[in-house]
């Protein structure tokens, strides 16, 4: 009977174990939160027009560079159309 009462109080101490990481880890998930929610509010936000230029500038970059790779492209067939 004693080595049951032994066994029992080795599962209630892991019990309390698991109580204690389960407590430790909600409070560094609210923690974590918390300092999101910080962080967030210390953020600089850009205009609504630096976001239309800036998307413009990056439409107009992607677009140069497909061009630009489409007649490397057309030039590499050619040339290699003039080795056949």
């Amino acid at each position: 009977m004693s080595r049951v009462r032994v066994l029992q109080g080795a599962n209630l101490a892991k019990i309390e174990s698991i109580k204690m990481s389960v407590d430790s880890i909600k409070q560094q998930v609210i923690n974590y939160f918390t300092g999101v929610k910080a962080e967030w509010g210390k953020v600089s936000w850009p205009t609504k027009q630096q976001v239309i230029m800036e998307t413009g500038v990056v439409v107009a970059v992607v677009i140069f560079f497909t061009l630009v790779v489409f007649a490397m492209d057309k030039l590499f067939i050619y040339l290699l159309g003039l080795i056949k």
